[in-house]
């Protein structure tokens, strides 16, 4: 529940920022107009210096509305990457920037579509024109400086999202002991410009559109919106154009375009038609063509939405009169069929799918689809039966045809672009299936989205994923599918040779929304963030130590590979035994307790971190493993000194204190490492200071430390030979060059650490670490003062011989 309170406040604080930005952005009197006094600001934001860091992902959502001209993002980052060095740089610690139209990009939803990703070249400055209209399904490396410009004429109105990824690839997903890689950020400002203009469109806010006069005639056979121009007729002389805009209300079957009244004054000049959805046409940038003066443009199921038409005089002969003028009338139609109804002579059946939450979930969006008009699922059942379906549709298509359609529209809500289309079909044995999906408009065979039609003929799209699909059950997902209208097409086959099927199960189908595919596998568990604007959620998983993989099923690491890990970064622990078992022998017991839980709790820490056995939580067993072995560092700095117990006793306690800070604010940091050994070094430094203040106090103040200026030198001299032969013989050198070699294969094993090779060189560290602190421990010679231990011994045996008299 608390969960679920933070994303409510969270959500109506971002919706009442955006209402906030959206009412001062639309003052476009104050100040906000160009020169030209054609464009004003739609919105404007501004997105702080923000840090993404390794393998984590931030998603940027902009919504265009259908009178906007043109979007322009300027973006600064920290990243320096040369197009030399791209090639250099591994994909999984690349930072990449991807675009994408509706929903949220992928770029790694697939090994085979990280392996066709092209990341070879830079931004080239701004982008404008219509050769780089297919940027908003593209991905290229971070760059220290983005300049983008898009324009109407290159992307459609609608939620456009962009991706920051620090590193793809399916590491980005896996669960890591440790993180090497570093960090990088970024800042962002993001303006959408709308022509302020109605009938004024295009990217400079300078193309007139034209309204179509419609009148809407319905019967019991179908509807037809008939549309005309509001001047009878219109003429065009040389390259001039006439652009025509339409509102296609809902699911269309058939959109026409024809021209009447046509004149041409030149025989080399045709009239011809382009359509698009969503942006203006032209004659490069268009999703249909043709010359109306001869036959329409038929357009079948088109999609609901805004459809530009331009009309365009056009010479077939390059001699033609370049000043020939065309004259026509513009005529467009709009056919459908009645409700519920679709397809050749509207005999086919169109079913709305109602949304039912699923129960218990915390995530936002997730939903069951079933037809409005069928009985509530009983209980828990997630799955709807086709056979009263086609039951309804068997009578109305001839016998002839050798195939049946049936239609179902499902919703995304506004901000569930995060999610998942979840389909799932087993049919009967006899029966085949193909399934088309599309969004916007009814699919066909040859218009759709997304399709599956057995396992060797499927979308090869990187946003539709495959599972375990045979003849006897197709399961697929849509990922990360736009918020809107989505129509599913379901193609059953009729075979006429094939016997009647036999009484058993139904075939049942499942249409869900969900937000993590097949529930990240069962390898990892599934979360959910918000984009920087707050008004889209979307999930994303988060794998264990071996799976890794957009819903974390791919093994990156077999069972037999984690065992042996596993063995390696428990078991290397025991080299804590070393330090130990000297310090017992020389009977420092706080040293042998430090080591000795130092090594326990190392493997412990590491046998919950695999997944082996956690025996407290794994916050706490971390923060034991980090401190002791901080503890354990400096305890063997502290050793070493000759300080008496008293000040050793007040450095451990100083040390306890910094070592426990430094394990519970950000312990994996590396910098902690070098905080450590200074730490531990000032440790020794101060002990040997005690030492040497206690020692010399009183010679500095004898008078024989009065010397001359001409026996200073000497004194000095003979002072520091003094120094290097106490050093001689405080410590065994042969052990102190041996702990050095060990420490410096655990400083470079510690370097060298990453995601990948955590195990073999993690297990080296332990291994050496520990090693170097028993050669150090070993390198001190016990000192022994020989005139008080002789006399104080004399005097003790004294004591001794005469307490054993007789006292009679």
């Amino acid at each position: 529940m608390a969960e679920i309170s933070i994303m409510g406040l969270r959500t109506l604080v971002f919706f009442f920022f955006s209402f906030a930005v959206s009412i001062c952005n639309s003052l476009d009197d104050y100040g906000l107009d160009d020169d030209n006094g054609r464009f004003f600001t739609v919105s404007s934001f501004r997105y702080p210096k923000s840090e993404v860091r390794p393998y984590d992902t931030r998603y940027i959502r902009v919504d265009l509305p259908p009178w906007f001209s043109s979007l322009n993002v300027a973006m600064e980052s920290d990243v320096d990457i040369t197009a030399k060095s791209i090639l250099k740089i591994s994909k999984s610690l690349l930072p990449v920037i991807c675009f994408r139209d509706g929903s949220p990009p992928l770029p790694d939803a697939s090994s085979n579509a990280l392996k066709g990703l092209e990341l070879g070249r830079l931004f080239n400055g701004s982008f404008e024109g219509s050769q780089d209209v297919e940027i908003a399904e593209q991905c290229y490396p971070m760059q220290k400086n983005i300049s983008l410009r898009l324009t109407n004429e290159q992307i459609s109105p609608g939620a456009w999202y962009i991706g920051l990824f620090n590193g793809i690839g399916v590491t980005r997903t896996q669960g890591k002991m440790i993180v090497r890689s570093s960090a990088f950020s970024f800042s962002a400002n993001i303006s959408v410009e709308g022509c302020k203009t109605a009938t004024m469109w295009g990217p400079s806010c300078n193309q007139t559109i034209y309204p179509l006069s419609c009148s809407r005639f319905d019967s019991q056979t179908g509807s037809v919106v008939s549309c005309t121009d509001a001047v009878p007729s219109s003429c065009l002389t040389g390259a001039e154009t006439k652009t025509y805009a339409l509102d296609v209300d809902g699911i269309a079957e058939q959109l026409v375009i024809m021209a009447s009244n046509v004149k041409v004054d030149s025989n080399g000049t045709d009239l011809m038609c382009y359509a698009r959805f969503g942006a203006i046409a032209s004659e490069t940038l268009h999703d249909y063509a043709g010359d109306i003066h001869k036959v329409p443009l038929v357009i079948n199921k088109p999609k609901a939405g805004r459809w530009y038409i331009v009309a365009s005089s056009h010479r077939l002969v390059q001699g033609a009169n370049s000043s020939s003028k065309v004259c026509f009338s513009i005529d467009v139609k709009v056919l459908g069929c009645p409700q519920g109804k679709a397809g050749p002579n509207c005999g086919q059946q169109i079913y709305t799918l109602q949304a039912v939450m699923r129960r218990g979930s915390l995530t936002p969006f997730e939903s069951y689809y079933f037809p409005v008009n069928e009985a509530s699922p009983s209980g828990s059942s997630t799955e709807f039966p086709l056979e009263p379906i086609f039951s309804n549709v068997s009578s109305s298509i001839p016998e002839l045809d050798t195939s049946t359609w049936t239609y179902f529209l499902m919703n995304i809500p506004q901000g569930g672009a995060g999610g998942h289309i979840h389909f799932r079909l087993t049919p009967a044995s006899t029966i085949q299936y193909e399934v088309y999906l599309r969004f916007g408009g009814l699919p066909t065979v040859d218009d759709r989205d997304y399709y599956y039609v057995n396992r060797t003929s499927a979308s090869r799209s990187m946003f539709f994923s495959l599972y375990n699909s045979s003849q006897e059950k197709v399961d697929f997902y849509i990922l990360y599918a736009r918020e809107g209208t989505w129509s599913l097409g379901l193609r059953q086959l009729n075979d006429s040779t094939a016997p009647a099927p036999s009484r058993g199960p139904p075939t049942l189908v499942s249409l869900s929304l969900e937000r993590c595919p097949r529930r990240c596998s069962s390898h990892g568990g599934c979360r959910y963030a918000f984009d920087a604007s707050g008004l889209t959620s979307y999930s994303f998983c988060a794998c264990d130590r071996t799976h890794g993989g957009f819903d974390c099923g791919i093994e990156i690491v077999s069972h037999r590979g984690h065992i042996i890990q596993s063995v390696a970064l428990i078991a290397s622990n025991a080299a804590a035994l070393l330090p130990a078992y000297w310090a017992l022998r020389q009977r420092e017991y706080p040293e042998w307790v430090l080591f000795t839980s130092s090594g326990i709790s190392s493997a412990l820490y590491h046998a919950c971190d695999v997944g082996t056995w956690c025996v407290l939580t794994y916050n706490v067993l971390q923060f034991m493993d980090f401190w002791l072995s901080f503890m354990a560092v400096v305890g063997t700095f502290v050793y070493l000194s000759t300080a008496d117990e008293a000040v050793k006793r007040t450095i451990h306690t100083v040390v306890a204190i910094l070592t426990a800070l430094l394990a519970l604010t950000k312990a994996t940091r590396a910098s902690n490492i070098i905080i450590v050994l200074a730490i531990g070094s000032l440790g020794l430094l101060i002990g040997f200071l005690v030492e040497f203040v206690t020692k010399y106090r009183s010679y500095c103040g004898s008078a024989g430390f009065s010397l001359n200026m001409l026996d200073r030198p000497r004194a000095v001299k003979e002072w520091f030979s003094n120094l290097v032969k106490t050093l001689k013989k405080r410590f065994r050198w042969s052990f102190v060059a041996a702990g050095l070699v060990a420490f410096t294969m655990a400083a470079i094993s510690f370097k060298v650490e990453t995601s990948s090779s955590y195990w073999i060189w993690h297990s080296i560290w332990h291994f050496t670490i520990y090693t170097s602190s028993f050669f150090f421990l070993c390198s001190k010679i016990p000192i022994v003062h020989n005139e008080n231990q002789t006399h104080q011994g004399a005097d003790n045996y004294e004591l001794t011989r005469q307490d054993s008299l007789p006292r009679n």
